[in-house]
């Protein structure tokens, strides 16, 4: 079957953002799949509880390194092309935690799946790149539901898997759709999406610095971002090991369907988008934070009855999806002719946040207790919300030193050039970003 032809309305070959959709959610699915068999990974391979999440961290910090080295390559390459062979090498890179029997090779081969899934990413930016400007919007939102229904159904499907055949049946049936996906993205999608005249690949590895350095804005959201993982990397990380212990005892897929309480999350990600439409972006992300340091108190009482496990989760997903929606509504114009590279940079905040949240959410629970890992969560969270709070002072003083100028009261070039560009910054990229987040928040 040819590759069809993009079609008026959005430039994309009828349903590929479809396609696009369950690709980017089957491979972002299999950086989530260990979470609720880490117990089970522990047994088999002698791991103990403090060092299990390992299996998480390298898995994060692949896909942190596949952000960084692969993810700018959308912006330089035939994106077809480099998603096909991503997708083939991360069905490799699965069979290898599949057929893994020893502790090194396991964790070798779930770092390269981390690193591969990052094909994620390459998709939403594909996406972007075929579709026209009064419906880019609407084919984003389509494909991050995708992304975001991988998240949720990857604990789920693991559990089932796990129990009806083996944790290793998990991993070999995402090689085989993994390959799939790749076919079918080979057969329908056009070729392009690379630049006319693509920049040399060592400035784009250098985009994130750079970014880091000149965008206030950035530093801040991506700080947040940080912390947001970190408090939900805390809770997914780490939840398995008291359900799989006295009282509970829980079996793989009792595990895996707490997962779906945090479907709730996808619900907040549409009326998130609508506020930060409406310029209370600000509001979504502070409001957002404090909910997610409010969502550990029922947390806390998960030892005592689940309910308080699915109500806290809950919670949390909601918050944790109100403030991503907002963080990437808020950057989406920062830099348009560096997409891929935009999203790399922001989600590797996102991927160390979730790295470090399994990493000493497992390491804590060993050494003191659920009560200790919630504290943790819960102090990320406030971190997150101090940051955001800072950043709202800056851009009040930036705004009176603002409106003090225009008024007449003091010349212009007396006023802080940082404090300028933040207030600059934050009014024109979420103007910028409304008719994006408009339409991607209408799915």
């Amino acid at each position: 079957m040819p590759a069809l032809r993009p079609n008026a309305p959005t430039g994309l070959p009828p349903g590929a953002a479809l396609l696009f959709a369950v690709a980017a959610g089957a491979s972002v699915a299999n950086v989530y799949f260990a979470q609720p068999l880490l117990a089970t990974l522990g047994a088999d391979f002698g791991i103990g509880e403090r060092a299990v999440g390992a299996v998480v961290t390298l898995t994060q910090l692949g896909y942190g390194i596949g952000l960084l080295l692969l993810v700018p390559l959308g912006d330089r390459l035939d994106r077809k092309r480099l998603a096909v062979a991503q997708m083939l090498a991360l069905a490799f890179a699965l069979t290898a935690v599949a057929t893994a029997r020893s502790p090194g090779v396991l964790f070798a081969a779930f770092a390269a799946v981390g690193l591969l899934a990052v094909v994620t990413q390459l998709l939403v930016a594909s996406a972007a790149a075929l579709a026209d400007d009064t419906s880019r919007g609407r084919v984003v939102g389509t494909v991050t539901a995708g992304i975001v229904v991988g998240i949720l159904l990857a604990r789920t499907v693991a559990g089932l898997l796990a129990d009806a055949a083996g944790w290793r049946s998990v991993y070999a049936a995402s090689a085989v759709l993994s390959v799939a996906v790749a076919a079918a993205l080979a057969r329908i999608l056009p070729s392009g999406g690379a630049r006319p005249t693509p920049p040399p690949y060592r400035k784009l590895l250098g985009s994130l610095p750079e970014l880091l350095r000149t965008e206030p804005l950035f530093r801040q959201r991506a700080v947040i971002a940080l912390l947001l993982f970190a408090s939900f990397g805390t809770l997914w990380s780490s939840v398995a090991l008291p359900l799989s212990e006295p009282p509970y005892t829980l079996s793989h897929s009792a595990i895996g369907a707490f997962g779906l309480a945090g479907a709730a999350g996808a619900l907040a990600a549409s009326p998130a988008g609508r506020l930060a439409d409406r310029g209370y972006a600000r509001h979504v992300t502070g409001g957002g934070l404090a909910l997610l340091t409010l969502s550990w108190l029922p947390l806390a009482a998960t030892t005592s009855t689940l309910w308080a496990l699915a109500a806290g989760a809950i919670v949390l997903d909601l918050a944790v999806q109100a403030v991503h929606v907002t963080n990437q509504t808020v950057l989406y114009a920062l830099r348009p002719d560096a997409g891929s590279s935009l999203i790399g940079g922001y989600m590797v905040f996102y991927s160390l946040g979730s790295a470090l949240g399994a990493i000493t959410a497992t390491t804590l629970y060993a050494a003191a207790g659920w009560h200790a890992v919630c504290a943790l969560g819960a102090s990320f969270a406030l971190a997150g919300l101090g940051v955001w709070a800072l950043g709202e002072r800056g851009a009040r003083r930036a705004r009176s030193s603002a409106a003090a100028t225009a008024s007449g009261g003091q010349d212009i070039r007396t006023s802080t050039p940082e404090l300028r560009k933040r207030s600059t910054q934050s009014a024109n990229h979420e103007a910028s970003a409304s008719a994006a987040c408009r339409a991607a928040t209408s799915e």
